[in-house]
């Protein structure tokens, strides 16, 4: 069998939430997110952002939680910004675009917004009323390309949107992995102070299923749960998702496990760096993307699964590994092998 090193959530979860699940099977609990899990991981979850007036929404996937933010936050001539890299443009099949709202894209070197590549786009969206309105910056920590803000970037940019009166939506589905990263600055309580919404991400990072969506503006507070409820996402059995959040934020779980995958991504990258491998973007979280021969790639395709990113040259390629929770010295020790005997 093959080791993959194609994504974050190849395995089930954490044993924690194995475990709770099964102890929790036979109890009468209410539906629809009133149970006394998801109760308790709202708490927990709005303990650590220190924000009691902050609303938590559990629903089950990534472009799930990206949908149902964006087409109820925007009004129906408004759209949204986003790097060019961006979840919501890439690997949604259009759908923000099907909810009658357009994506803008702006090509960034890292994957990320700052103020100057936002400003000429709203000045290009200036023939009122004729063109959509930009109204939503999206923005992932850690990016698409492995890239994280850090505070000063995100405050800058949450002051910006603020004085152009944009929303900041943050896609947290790595959010673990960024805020954990050696070089991160940022803190959670910080993400929702500078933030109008994010959202914590289970699904790649030890859950089987779930993000929290947590709504910092109270404005945009109201009636969300209606389009919880109209997209499909309200689940009867919403205990799923709170077993799952309640046990990930206990004792810093969560985190713990996002700084193990980010640890075991830099091992890698370390070995590589020192061989002179060069990289398609410096990242320092769980996902790396290292420039190597084709030749190279058909060697670790035998004993890896990994996603051959972008074609630099006629030779060679950026390929892209991601680690997780649950990838073990095995597996990073073999690459790291391989890595040694052939370059």
């Amino acid at each position: 069998m093959k080791f993959s090193f194609k994504n974050d959530y190849s395995e089930g979860c954490h044993p924690n939430i194995l475990q709770a699940l099964t102890k929790s099977n036979f109890e009468q609990q209410a539906g629809y997110g009133e149970d006394e899990y998801s109760l308790k991981a709202k708490t927990l979850i709005k303990e650590k952002i220190n924000n009691q007036d902050s609303e938590v929404f559990l629903v089950s996937g990534g472009t799930q939680a990206n949908l149902i933010v964006i087409s109820a936050i925007l009004k129906p001539y408004q759209c949204a910004i986003s790097a060019a890299p961006g979840h919501i443009l890439n690997n949604e099949t259009g759908a923000i675009e099907a909810t009658g709202h357009k994506v803008l894209s702006i090509e960034t070197p890292d994957g990320k917004l700052r103020p100057s590549d936002i400003i000429p786009v709203l000045e290009g969206h200036s023939n009122v009323p004729h063109q959509v309105m930009p109204k939503l910056v999206y923005i992932s920590n850690s990016t698409e390309l492995g890239t994280i803000y850090q505070a000063k970037e995100l405050e800058e940019l949450s002051a910006f949107c603020k004085e152009k009166k944009l929303y900041l939506f943050m896609d947290g589905a790595r959010l673990g992995h960024g805020l954990t990263s050696e070089i991160s600055d940022l803190t959670l309580e910080k993400v929702a102070l500078l933030t109008d919404v994010f959202y914590l991400g289970g699904t790649k990072n030890g859950a089987l299923i779930g993000e929290a969506i947590v709504i910092n503006n109270p404005v945009l507070q109201e009636d969300f749960a209606f389009n919880i409820k109209q997209k499909g996402a309200l689940l009867a059995k919403g205990r799923l998702l709170g077993i799952q959040f309640m046990e990930l934020m206990k004792d810093n779980l969560y985190f713990d496990l996002a700084k193990h995958a980010n640890q075991q991504a830099m091992k890698i990258k370390n070995a590589l760096q020192k061989k002179g491998v060069a990289f398609l973007a410096d990242t320092y979280t769980n996902q790396i993307f290292p420039i190597i021969s084709n030749e190279l790639i058909s060697v670790l395709s035998e004993s890896f699964e990994f996603f051959v990113w972008k074609k630099v040259d006629e030779n060679s390629s950026a390929i892209r590994l991601i680690t997780s929770w649950n990838t073990g010295d095995e597996a990073v020790n073999r690459f790291i092998e391989i890595i040694e005997t052939e370059l």
